[in-house]
């Protein structure tokens, strides 16, 4: 019996299911941070920490989530064949909800000061580094259903990350090359630092995209 037939049965539903939800929970983490970047940017406090405290709540979600499916995985015997690669899955798509997570936070921590002129760059980073994310969720669940689907699904992950990889060295440049006066050094190197974990953001979801590709062959062979 191959891994479609297994992924079919009524047996998995649950797995298939913990997937979706989690899925969702990540989702909405990403509207949550493109909402908490753009609160922060434009000085909206409340707004700002009200994303904080859904974040909070999500990541916690999240956690239970992926312990309901691990346990999943290693209770069911039938699921032993995929069970290495669905792990990788769920540790990858922690990871992107953890650089989510730390990312707001260290907003809030360390209060970088944007420049005006800057704002809207940020934001069309976050959103570009969330579009990347967003991309990888109709690929996970195509791999539970129809595995063929998986590859249509990646293209746009890897653009979305070329472009914010674009924009952030754009930023960056902008930063060091056409703001020597108006910013000190500590204060060039700080938004340096926040634009680069914005677009780890874009690249941890090509490490999802990889994983799928990965997963996508072996349940054709």
């Amino acid at each position: 019996m191959g891994l479609f037939d297994i992924f079919s049965r009524k047996k998995a539903d649950n797995l298939i299911g913990s997937m979706d939800k989690l899925l969702g929970i990540v989702d909405h983490s990403l509207l949550v941070f493109r909402d908490g970047v753009k609160n922060y940017l434009y000085r909206d406090e409340s707004g700002f920490i009200e994303n904080l405290t859904s974040m909070a709540s999500l990541e916690t979600e999240a956690g239970a989530i992926i312990r309901e499916i691990e346990s999943t995985l290693y209770s069911r015997g039938y699921l032993i064949r995929s069970r290495g690669d669905i792990m990788r899955l769920l540790e990858r798509f922690d990871h992107i909800i953890s650089i989510i997570s730390v990312d707001l936070v260290q907003f809030e921590i360390e209060t970088p000061k944007v420049p005006d002129e800057l704002r809207r760059e940020f934001v069309k980073l976050s959103e570009l580094a969330s579009l990347a994310v967003e991309s990888t969720i109709p690929g996970a669940k195509a791999y539970f259903t129809q595995p063929g689907d998986v590859a249509e699904t990646t293209d746009r992950v890897y653009f979305y990350e070329k472009e914010a990889v674009k924009l952030s060295q754009s930023i960056k440049r902008t930063v060091f090359h056409n703001m020597v006066n108006d910013l000190k050094l500590s204060e060039k190197f700080h938004l340096r630092y926040f634009a680069l974990h914005i677009e780890d953001l874009a690249k941890a979801a090509v490490k999802v995209a990889e994983q799928l590709s990965v997963m996508a062959i072996k349940r054709s062979l």
